[in-house]
């Protein structure tokens, strides 16, 4: 999507500090933090948000297995969305380990009702509190 915030930053079109990057996913840190450390993971992949997420559907008629997430629209199948949750909040743990997180809050904020204010799904990694009574806030 052209005029995504998101998608723009996954292109590096728009700069960002970037902790960790592959082919499928990239984490950057939020420009308005709400705990010491709040980064963002988005899917390179435009999504609009978790209520936007479809299932795998193979066009290939007997196709079970599920190819690389770079295959999904060139081979004949559309995105198996559960694929790329996973793939965020695996890379958000792998990321809170590199930075010896011993505890953290992952959020998915879910259209405007639910706080999400760009529309390109990402998942919050926050974390770093020093206090027990700093950590209850929103995202």
């Amino acid at each position: 999507m052209s005029s995504c915030l998101f998608c723009k930053i996954a292109k590096n079109e728009i700069p960002s500090e970037i902790v960790f990057e592959d082919s499928d996913v990239k984490v950057f840190k939020d420009l308005h933090p709400k705990a010491p450390v709040h980064l963002l993971v988005i899917p390179k992949m435009h999504i609009q948000s978790i209520a936007h997420l479809d299932p795998v559907r193979s066009k290939t008629p007997g196709a079970s297995a599920i190819p690389p997430l770079a295959e999904w629209t060139s081979n004949g199948v559309e995105a198996d969305h559960g694929d790329i949750i996973a793939k965020l909040i695996y890379t958000a743990k792998k990321v809170a380990e590199e930075l010896d997180l011993k505890g953290y809050k992952l959020v998915f904020n879910v259209g405007r009702e639910g706080g999400q204010v760009i529309d390109h799904l990402h998942l919050h990694l926050l974390g770093g509190w020093k206090s027990k009574e700093d950590r209850s806030l929103n995202v």
